[in-house]
């Protein structure tokens, strides 16, 4: 087994993820947990993370680093945020360690839009833009990141020149559970993006977001009068948000893209990638959970490993 180098970790809100890497950046182990920064900031960040690495066994002289919501107000060490515009390597310069830690370990600090009329922050997407688009890419980049606060960046020359937080997954799950849609979409099964009603939502929405609220409560009223089930009214609710947020993402961007890179996993992916080759865009996939690893792979070569290669 390769000898191990450093230890990443991405750790957010309600998630914890840890790899134990080698001096080439390859992934030695892995661990994931609920363990996020909610959980963390009551039981103890330190005690978190030391029993992962206790499962891993990683070695005491082990440097770790991390990016996310660990770098918060509310969690670990305060990281702060690098201002926008910014290169995307400036968030390596802006890494915090965190004191009191017999082993060196940083937190990658976010950046900040500070735009009095567009204020916005990210903390953890700048790692995945630094592994999916690298310090040093050229030309403009239009990148969707979506989840709980879907991200959607302008890249140019590796610098970040402006970007826009959407609530989608936050309004998907607070409509679903708190209001009165919650009957409508009772006992929903799971669906897709080739679901009919979430395809005609997605191009509805993107076509008149102005509407929005009130493309949302035609999943109640749908059910009501024309019979959509609970799948349909929930595959509905989902496209509406989603078409919302691309005609959103587009706007802020200022420009129609050529090519949207789209940097996700999951259930998420399949369902953005539906969403924008039903409005005609172009898109490049970008896996999440590597852009991550290697966003942090740049992060511990600066920091870390300075003779160290990242694979192509």
């Amino acid at each position: 087994m390769a000898e191990a180098a450093y230890i990443a970790v991405d750790w957010g809100t309600t998630s914890f993820r840890l790899w134990l890497m080698d001096g080439d950046h390859r992934v030695l182990a892995e661990r994931r947990s609920g363990e996020g920064m909610t959980t963390a900031a009551e039981t103890g960040f330190s005690q978190v993370l030391e029993t992962h690495l206790a499962a891993v066994s990683a070695g005491a002289d082990l440097p770790v680093i991390i990016c996310g919501m660990a770098g918060a107000r509310q969690g670990w060490v305060e990281a702060g945020y690098v201002d926008a515009p910014a290169p995307l390597a400036a968030v390596l310069d802006g890494a915090v360690r965190v004191p009191g830690e017999t082993r060196d370990i940083r937190i990658l600090p976010g950046i900040a839009q500070r735009a009095e009329t567009a204020p916005d922050v990210m903390r953890g997407e700048e790692t995945q833009l630094l592994g999916a688009l690298g310090p040093s890419s050229t030309g403009k980049a239009l990148v969707c990141m979506p989840g709980t606060h879907s991200k959607w960046v302008n890249v140019e020359d590796s610098r970040v020149t402006s970007f826009a937080s959407f609530m989608t997954g936050e309004v998907f799950d607070v409509i679903t559970k708190h209001s009165i849609l919650k009957h409508a979409v009772a006992g929903a099964e799971a669906f897709d993006a080739s679901h009919p009603a979430f395809q005609a939502a997605v191009v509805k929405a993107a076509a008149e977001p102005a509407l929005l609220t009130s493309l949302i409560f035609t999943a109640r009223s749908g059910q009501l009068l024309h019979g959509l089930d609970a799948t349909g009214a929930a595959a509905r609710l989902s496209g509406t948000l989603i078409g919302a947020e691309i005609a959103g993402g587009i706007h802020a961007a200022g420009r129609r893209p050529d090519l949207v890179r789209l940097v996700a996993s999951g259930r998420l992916q399949g369902l953005y990638e539906g969403a924008l080759a039903a409005l005609g865009l172009a898109f490049e996939t970008i896996d999440a959970d590597l852009a991550v690893r290697q966003g942090l792979a740049a992060a511990a070569q600066s920091l870390f490993l300075s003779h160290a290669r990242i694979p192509a």
